[in-house]
């Protein structure tokens, strides 16, 4: 894990420490203190929302938040947060600014780098490989206290870059209710102790639907894993999250920012202390 002090820029720092050698550094003029990575074993967990919803909580708080979407080839940052990546721009020495959000939160997308959003992204690996390293070392990361890191589903080339190249401080694990989580969550948490990066912990996505009424909570993909699971890799469970209509309309409207997402309150105390 990073020192607490640690800026992530080793051009200017005396330190002997193992981020040293790290394959990616930061540009000299960028800052970026502390990187967490949201990862999960298969899509359609909802990822991407709890990287949203993480970086719109921290600005909250008064720190300054960014969000590297990794997941080049299927990028949902863009939406969630209702950008095009409008204001991203190159300066003159090749340097990339960018964008950022009503709440200050800096966001970086492959989205904003296509002439049409709509477009897909039909690179192999090792160009896919390059963006991320481009997003780390070319964008002017300004005074970041909390970076997330949104990965693509698995543990394919992506995933293994960040792990590799990155100087993350640890990872969280999103999952949903269903039984087959259990052998994805292995995977995920195998691929971490491999690269030596912590856990922090699991966050279960679409957990139940609580009645208006009564304030039941209904669990329409059957009784929850997640307790057994995260018992069983010695993991704390941060957060399990319910399916509401107003989560799901505000990222459609592009207004993640607007949620309160009490439910990751947990999640954010351990991540930042």
């Amino acid at each position: 894990m990073a020192d607490q002090n640690c800026t992530h820029n080793c051009s200017t720092c005396s330190s002997g420490c193992s981020a040293r050698d790290l394959k990616f550094h930061l540009n000299p003029k960028s800052t970026v203190r502390h990187v967490i990575g949201i990862v999960s074993g298969k899509g359609g967990v909802g990822k991407s929302l709890v990287t949203s919803l993480l970086a719109a909580k921290t600005a909250k708080k008064g720190l300054r938040a960014a969000v590297l979407d990794a997941d080049i080839t299927g990028p949902s940052i863009p939406t969630a947060f209702g950008t095009n990546g409008e204001r991203v721009y190159c300066d003159e020495n090749g340097l990339i600014f960018p964008e950022t959000t009503p709440s200050g939160i800096q966001l970086m997308s492959m989205n904003f780098l296509l002439k049409n959003e709509n477009d897909p992204v039909l690179w192999r690996g090792s160009m896919i490989n390059s963006i991320v390293k481009k997003f780390w070392e070319e964008v002017f990361w300004d005074n970041v206290d909390y970076m997330f890191v949104d990965m693509p589903p698995g543990t394919g080339d992506v995933p293994l870059t960040v792990f590799q190249s990155l100087p993350l401080d640890g990872i969280i694990i999103v999952t949903s209710p269903q039984e087959l989580v259990r052998v994805i969550v292995e995977k995920a948490v195998k691929m971490a102790q491999t690269m030596k990066i912590p856990v922090y912990g699991l966050i279960e996505n679409m957990s139940y639907v609580q009645c208006p009424d009564c304030s039941k909570k209904i669990y329409l993909f059957g009784e929850s894993h997640a307790p057994q699971i995260s018992q069983e890799f010695h993991l704390p469970l941060l957060a399990q999250i319910p399916i509401a209509p107003k989560t799901a309309q505000a990222v459609d409207k592009g207004q993640v920012e607007t949620l309160e997402a009490e439910f990751l309150d947990a999640a954010l105390k351990i991540v930042q202390g």
